[in-house]
């Protein structure tokens, strides 16, 4: 996909951080520093990650400015409330950075912190997609823990398979898939 409109490609985003912040909402505030195991992410380091990686990374980076990324430790958010202000405070800030481009910077190059240079529309896709790979994480995280998690668009898996079945579109005839 490509991002030809900052306004379209905000609004898009806007959707993305919508759905994960759906996922971040139902952690457990006592286990906002829970791993999976010993020197994985936390749910906090994660939060903050996604925070401080969209503002002092690709914020700095397209608009032409090098990457300041201060980590994902506590020291900048502690607590479950903190480390949501801390996201809410850092997506606000990237956005003004993101409503200043205009039509033409989308083409523009920027540096990457890995001395690459691409067009600041494949930086802004990028970040999304890092957002999206991080949200994997928190619901499987969630899942380790039995919280339950809301639907990626509406519908679990096992209600899209009973409107299929119900609708006659899931047949799982000789010819269907394991």
């Amino acid at each position: 996909m490509e991002i030809v409109s900052i306004p379209a490609f905000l609004a898009y985003h806007q959707n993305v951080r919508a759905r994960t912040l759906r996922v971040v909402n139902v952690i457990p505030p006592e286990h906002i520093e829970w791993a999976p195991g010993a020197g994985a992410f936390t749910f906090g380091d994660l939060v903050r990650h996604l925070g401080a990686i969209e503002r002092y990374m690709f914020a700095e980076n397209v608009a032409g400015r090098p990457s300041r990324y201060p980590g994902h430790g506590r020291e900048l958010a502690d607590g479950h409330e903190a480390v949501l202000a801390y996201l809410e405070r850092t997506h606000r800030e990237s956005v003004d950075i993101f409503r200043g481009l205009g039509p033409d910077d989308l083409t523009r190059r920027c540096a990457t912190p890995g001395a690459d240079s691409i067009p600041v529309w494949k930086w802004l896709r990028s970040m999304t997609e890092h957002e999206i790979h991080h949200r994997g994480q928190l619901y499987l995280m969630l899942n380790l823990l039995g919280v339950p998690t809301p639907p990626l668009y509406g519908l679990t898996s096992e209600e899209v398979r009973a409107r299929s079945l119900a609708d006659g579109a899931g047949d799982a005839g000789a010819d269907a898939p394991p």
